[in-house]
């Protein structure tokens, strides 16, 4: 069914080949587009991103609307929606 493609990075330019093995990879994991650029270029890419490091988290101070207890929220809280601290939040899921 499938075949190995050649593909132009396009970062660098090069040719590069999509293997079977990947495009069945790619198959099952639900990926419709093919690889833009060859795995040097990806590599250099995801360490140029903060040296391949996840960013930190930004949390905000917030006021728990069920208990009163000041806690951390992973999003800028709005006045429209309550905010509630982890163990309030766990309650009423």
């Amino acid at each position: 069914m499938y075949q190995d493609k050649n593909l132009v990075c396009k970062d660098c330019g090069s040719e590069f080949v999509f293997t079977v093995g990947e495009q069945e990879f790619y198959a099952e994991k639900g990926f419709q587009n093919e690889p833009a650029r060859c795995k040097d270029c990806r590599v250099s890419r995801k360490n140029a991103n903060n040296n391949g490091a996840r960013r930190e988290k930004v949390m905000f101070e917030a006021v728990c609307a069920e208990c009163g207890r000041d806690t951390q929220i992973p999003f800028k809280p709005t006045k429209e929606r309550p905010v509630y601290c982890k163990e309030c939040f766990e309650t009423r899921r």
